[in-house]
């Protein structure tokens, strides 16, 4: 018996947890972090569905926190298995968890402090940094792209570039209980190809007989690269010239340095000032951009190259702002600079001061270059919210605001539709990791044209691979 079950991201977009048992195995693919709305906030604290002392071990496709972010938990409730990824994911894996932790304990502190004079006990983080410093120690060797790895009785795994973010793998599962035999490729989320800074995402070594696969975009396209390179640089320039500041909730893990390349091209053909004033306003993009600069053979081969001769990493008008006070200091700028700051849904972080001081202006721009998902300050602005909540004040809504979806991580439905074609012909492919009634449901009727079998898993539930 060889059985799959998803856990997290089955008719949602966050939260990646798959599992695939055998009689004598238990491995789990990602556990991740439910992101949005408070329901989601909850759903995090629930039972994973299956008793995490049972899992023998767990290959993390990356580092971004719907598919990482809650492997502290997981220890915490009992897990004591290898984790399992590529060198760079380790890394960044380190970075994200122990700030989750941090930001889950100050929401923690400041919960109680609004609770103290309610007869009712204070809130507790889902985790703590003492938690997520300890699920560190479950990460073993690291794997390496196209080099079969023997993970668990009967279970061989490979990882493949999946060309998302740094050190993001596709899965491919070779499973073998008793006279059974079946190969599962898990997608992880797939790179948008043709960007300068990865390689575009792998096939797997050999066609699978399933495929468990996201569906994030699968109802549109993207904007091309170049479209939306021009359309940023001459967001920034415009709001530039008319004196306000330009925010971009940023994720720290390749958007910040797609950004930083961005303002570098826009310096080079002189739409930008090369003295732009620009501030990365975060520790863990800075750190994330150190990490790039460690990995060149994790990159694509011209971006390496020019790392070496002209790091764009170095704009001449950058400040890099690790400490909270100089954080701060930047709200005194009234105009003329470009703030970079997370999280990337502005559902936490620094960049929620910066909108506080920002929004109301009308010569401010805001600047999305990411998802947005539902529930988040930034899902809100995009949809036209005309005031927003910020630290419990009415803040009016008066800057300018762009959506820029060509710098989206994840491939879109032409480029998802060309990724499955290389796997092969697939006995049936599951969808996750998609809004239902969008991404999955168009995703699956452009399957149905082609004749190729599908199924949209619900949570929890057991579909054998017979």
């Amino acid at each position: 018996m060889i059985r799959l079950s998803c856990h997290g991201a089955a008719k949602q977009v966050t939260g990646s947890c798959h599992l695939i048992e055998t009689e004598q195995a238990h491995v789990l693919v990602d556990c991740g972090l439910f992101q949005g709305g408070h329901e989601l906030a909850e759903e995090n604290a629930q039972d994973f569905g299956f008793d995490p002392a049972r899992i023998d071990v767990l290959l993390l496709t990356h580092a971004h926190l719907d598919h990482c972010g809650r492997i502290p938990l997981l220890v915490k409730r009992g897990f004591r298995g290898r984790i399992l990824c590529t060198a760079p994911t380790r890394e960044l894996a380190r970075l994200v968890l122990v700030d989750a932790a941090g930001l889950q304990e100050e929401d923690a502190r400041r919960a109680a402090r609004h609770m103290r004079h309610r007869d009712e006990p204070p809130p507790q983080p889902l985790y703590t940094l003492a938690d997520a410093f300890h699920s560190l120690d479950f990460f073993d060797s690291a794997a390496a792209y196209g080099e079969p790895i023997d993970v668990a009785a009967g279970v061989r795994a490979t990882f493949c570039n999946a060309g998302h973010i740094l050190g993001s793998a596709s899965i491919l599962l070779e499973l073998r209980d008793g006279d059974d035999r079946r190969t599962v490729y898990f997608s992880g989320d797939i790179g948008n190809p043709g960007r300068p800074l990865l390689d575009d995402p792998q096939p797997p070594p050999v066609p699978p007989d399933y495929v468990v696969m996201e569906t994030t975009y699968g109802d549109r396209d993207h904007r091309p690269w170049a479209a939306s390179v021009d359309e940023l640089i001459a967001a920034i320039a415009t709001t530039h010239a008319r004196g306000g500041n330009v925010i971009i909730p940023t994720f720290a893990l390749e958007r910040a340095q797609e950004v930083l390349y961005t303002l570098s091209l826009g310096m080079d053909q002189g739409r930008l000032p090369r003295h732009l004033t620009t501030f990365l306003d975060s520790p863990m993009a800075i750190s994330a951009t150190e990490i790039f600069t460690r990995y060149p053979d994790a990159l694509r081969h011209s971006f390496a190259q020019r790392l070496q001769s002209n790091d764009p990493f170095a704009l001449p008008g950058l400040h890099m702002t690790r400490d909270a006070a100089d954080s701060m200091a930047i709200n005194t700028i009234r105009g003329g600079a470009v703030i970079m700051a997370g999280s990337g849904m502005a559902s936490g972080g620094r960049v929620r001061h910066h909108l506080r001081h920002n929004l109301s202006n009308a010569a401010a721009s805001v600047i999305f270059v990411g998802y947005a998902a539902e529930g988040t300050l930034a899902r809100l602005i995009i949809d036209g919210a005309r005031h927003v909540r910020l630290f419990d004040e009415d803040i009016q809504v008066r800057a300018q605001i762009h959506t820029i979806n060509g710098f989206s991580a994840h491939a879109g439905q032409s480029e998802l539709l060309a990724w499955l074609a290389r796997c092969g012909k697939p006995r049936k492919v599951f969808l996750v990791h998609g809004d239902d009634d969008r991404g999955m449901r168009v995703f699956s009727e452009q399957l149905q044209q082609r004749g190729v079998p599908w199924q949209i898993p619900g949570m929890g539930e057991p579909i054998l691979l017979r």
